[in-house]
């Protein structure tokens, strides 16, 4: 609400005040006072703060709790550290254990909320593009808890993704349950999304990108801050907990030469090719599983087995796996070892995912991604000695690439691998390697492991983050400028039968009405003019009806659209800012469409241009 010394400025300066003294969306565009949303964002920055913190906590919860099922189920022991199910002593019932864990699962799933199936990252963006970003509440609690169920019982996923499904669930329910707009409460998902990546990994920068470039889909203060404090508060929780140390750690790397950077370069190509593969992969078999005879609700179980089977044979395929990411890096895993855990990672962990259980994609994509990237650089290495490429900087690369070309979150791709290894030498490879991953993705594959599942339900998910063209152009230049009016005193017998006269400026939809002295008083419209009945000696300032809905020439267009949309009008007279009844030209419909469809064309040959030359350049190779 504004004071009354407020409405008495907002009148002073020719502005229309609403009689419940809340300044209008029109008031707001004409005076170019964006609505003061400083005290909002405190508000909303200190719920993101403390959702962060609570994210924190949420992480070392989730960990301890997925460390305490995989020491009761494979080792018998009631404790909870985090260890990995690979030095198991079970023998065949090794396979037992998913199996079980995962029927928990699909019980949970079908009696508890079908929202925890899947890795939580496209359920949350699904949230935010149909649902005004409102997860169901009870995620907030199944989620975490299926999830932990899943990987300590040795399903091959990360913890990540289920904790920033947490996180984000948790964000919208306090969204809920407070006062707050749509966009508010998504500002909310992404900060308990972003808290719980950070919080996971000690990666706070990464996952604030990561929030923009997959939930957000804006980049503006009144989201950005809160999801940066609520990222940096998360990571401040695990520094107590954990410490400052990276969680993949690289020492003594040396800076790469321009070589090295090539082959780095020509990694992410052949990575952003396998990352395509990857995803391709994973709805191949989600849409085999729906083929299957029999309830969803078994899936998960069909798929246990797998896991099962592999991690029998290839213990490491079991689980978490943050250690073979680490023993990766660092160069431990070498050789065949190497390629039969990378291999057997991706085919435990895709059936898995396919069958529509509970659980992360991150760190099997890294697992699957590092290991590749490693494999990869020691052939080059041997093929070409003096290269000047570090396989551990190969595996770092790999592992990024395959997340930016499987995802296609660039930005986020890079600066995790660097947030969790701290190696500075490693961003130009990662740059290199990690563009060239996106880009070939981009090319081959319309949609990403994040939004296939999505995208095939219909919804439309945004891929580019552009400024509307509208809002970049005046009203000025797309206005109509030889405007014809009415005077106010004019006879309606006169002006009917001028209208079907014929002449010069009848055949218009609407004309502005102005007074002796050439003032606007308001706009009629053919059809008022055609279809009221009223005296013949009546004159046309009878007619004028309604609130007159104004624009300045240096407002942008769509501001202009916004203003007619709010109000239901199809025109809006542009005025001087000096006399709000001086009329300067009018700006209709039909004027913003115009000027889409300049922009539409521009870009049509603009695009055609690159075509053109594309196979100009063809032609001269051949």
């Amino acid at each position: 609400m504004i004071n009354k010394k407020e409405s008495i400025k907002s009148k002073q300066r020719g502005i229309p005040v609403s009689p419940s003294m809340e300044p209008t969306l029109e008031d707001i565009y004409l005076t170019g006072e964006k609505p003061n949303y400083n005290l909002r964002s405190v508000k909303i920055s200190i719920i993101a703060i403390l959702l962060g913190i609570a994210g924190g906590f949420i992480a070392q919860i989730l960990t301890r709790l997925i460390g305490l099922i995989t020491n009761v189920c494979f080792y018998g022991a009631f404790s909870f550290q985090f260890v990995s199910p690979a030095n198991n002593q079970l023998g065949l019932w090794v396979i037992s254990i998913p199996v079980a864990g995962a029927l928990i699962v699909g019980l949970m799933a079908r009696y508890g909320s079908t929202g925890i199936r899947g890795h939580g990252i496209p359920e949350a963006m699904e949230q935010v593009l149909l649902n005004e970003s409102r997860i169901p509440p009870r995620l907030t609690f199944l989620k975490p808890i299926s999830a932990a169920i899943s990987i300590g019982t040795g399903g091959p996923f990360g913890a990540e993704g289920p904790i920033i499904a947490t996180g984000g669930a948790l964000g919208s329910l306090i969204g809920q349950l407070l006062k707050t707009t749509s966009d508010e409460r998504k500002t909310l998902l992404a900060a308990g999304a972003a808290a719980g990546m950070a919080a996971t990994f000690g990666s706070p920068v990464s996952a604030v990108l990561l929030s923009v470039e997959l939930l957000l889909f804006e980049f503006k203060p009144q989201s950005i801050i809160p999801v940066t404090l609520a990222s940096t508060a998360a990571t401040a929780v695990r520094i107590l907990f954990i410490g400052t140390a990276p969680i993949f750690a690289l020492n003594n790397v040396a800076q790469p030469g321009s070589l090295a950077l090539l082959i780095y370069l020509f990694l992410g190509l052949i990575l952003g090719v396998c990352s395509v593969f990857v995803t391709k992969a994973v709805y191949l078999v989600e849409d085999t599983f729906d083929k299957l005879p029999i309830h969803w609700m078994w899936w998960p179980a069909i798929g246990a087995i797998a896991v099962g089977v592999v991690g029998y044979f290839v213990p490491h395929t079991l689980g978490v796996g943050y250690d073979n990411i680490d023993h990766i890096l660092n160069g431990s895993i070498v050789g065949r070892a190497l390629i039969i855990l990378f291999v057997f990672k991706f085919i435990s962990w895709a059936i898995s995912l396919g069958s529509g259980t509970s659980g992360g994609t991150l760190a099997p994509l890294f697992t699957i991604g590092g290991g590749l990237g490693a494999a990869l650089g020691s052939v080059i290495l041997m093929l070409i000695p003096n290269s000047g490429i570090d396989i551990r900087i190969a595996a770092l690369v790999g592992m990024a690439a395959m997340f930016a070309g499987s995802a296609r979150a660039l930005l986020a791709s890079i600066i995790f691998a660097f947030e969790t290894t701290l190696q500075p030498y490693s961003l130009l490879p990662l740059l290199a390697g990690c563009s060239s991953a996106y880009l070939i993705s981009s090319l081959m594959m319309r949609n990403t492991i994040m939004t296939e599942k999505i995208v095939r339900r219909g919804i439309n998910v945004p891929n580019e983050y552009t400024v509307d063209f509208l809002t970049q152009i005046p009203v000025k230049d797309y206005a109509t400028k030889n405007v014809v009016t009415i005077k106010a005193e004019d006879l309606f017998s006169t002006v009917r039968k001028w209208l079907v006269s014929g002449l010069e400026g009848s055949l218009h939809h609407a004309y502005p009405v102005v007074d002796k002295s050439g003032k606007l008083c308001g706009i009629v419209t053919r059809r008022e003019l055609e279809n009221i009945n009223l005296p013949d000696d009546a004159q046309i300032k009878e007619i004028i009806k309604g609130p007159l809905r104004v624009i300045y020439e240096n407002n942008s267009v769509r501001e202009a659209a916004d203003i007619m949309a709010y109000y239901k009008v199809s025109r809006l007279a542009v005025v001087s800012r000096k006399d709000r009844q001086e009329l300067i030209s009018l700006i209709t419909h039909a004027d913003i469409l115009k000027a889409r469809r300049m922009h539409i064309e521009k870009e049509k040959l603009y695009t055609r241009y690159i075509s053109l030359n594309s196979i100009k350049k063809q032609k001269e190779e051949r």
